[in-house]
């Protein structure tokens, strides 16, 4: 679990181009997913969402970048990253 009043940040690795039939090439995140985590409050949620995201990247392929990313985000913002990632 994240760390007490510490928000798990948003999947997006800054990359934002949607060029895999409307997934982005950094996060695979759809825009409407992208929206969908935004409007995600309690935390279980977000890491379910997170668990999901590596679940579709992993069936999409081409995500290895993503992992190590999210990962030194997380650290920079001092939250315990999701188990799946």
């Amino acid at each position: 679990m994240g760390k007490k009043g510490k928000k798990l940040p948003s999947p997006c690795i800054d990359v934002c181009k949607f060029r895999r039939e409307g997934h982005c090439i950094g996060c695979s995140m759809t825009k409407a997913q992208k929206k969908i985590f935004k409007a995600l409050k309690k935390p279980e949620h977000q890491r379910a969402f997170i668990e999901m995201l590596a679940h579709q990247q992993s069936d999409l392929g081409k995500y290895s970048h993503w992992t190590e990313a999210y990962l030194k985000k997380c650290a920079k913002k001092g939250v315990t990253p999701p188990i799946a990632v």
